[in-house]
């Protein structure tokens, strides 16, 4: 899935322009990272093409700690920094990014391959979510 597909499910899902998706896509794969390490980032990088590993890759710091926070912080996070309105849009918005990376991962439940390994890597209430996304 390149970038622009990727873009445009995650549009599709929240019903937004791509802009806006796109602006969404990046804040939650910024708060995804943060809560895995540099490794897996690498690892799940090179499962992309190009142009969406850009994205995925934008802002990363390879010298930064793994962030452990859970799901009402993180839905909190991704809400304040992408402007939405509550936590419930917040949160759909996660959901549709999540299940549309685990799809680009070639995980059509987010558990297997590379998206089993960030699961993996995620708190308890993360990973719910993150099976949460895969259902949807």
């Amino acid at each position: 899935m390149n970038r622009k597909a990727f873009v445009q499910a995650v549009a599709e899902a929240i019903a937004c322009d791509a802009a806006r998706a796109e602006a969404i896509t990046l804040v939650v794969f910024q708060e995804l990272r943060a809560r895995i390490t540099v490794k897996e980032v690498a690892d799940a990088a090179a499962q992309m093409p190009h142009a969406l590993r850009e994205l995925w890759l934008d802002g990363e710091n390879p010298e930064r700690h793994v962030e452990r926070v859970h799901r009402a912080e993180f839905v909190g996070r991704v809400r304040n920094r992408a402007v939405l309105p509550d936590d419930v849009e917040a949160e759909r918005a996660v959901k549709a990014v999540f299940r549309t990376l685990q799809h680009a991962l070639g995980s059509p439940h987010g558990t297997e391959g590379e998206a089993w390994h960030i699961l993996s890597q995620l708190p308890r209430d993360m990973k719910d979510l993150w099976i949460e996304a895969g259902r949807t």
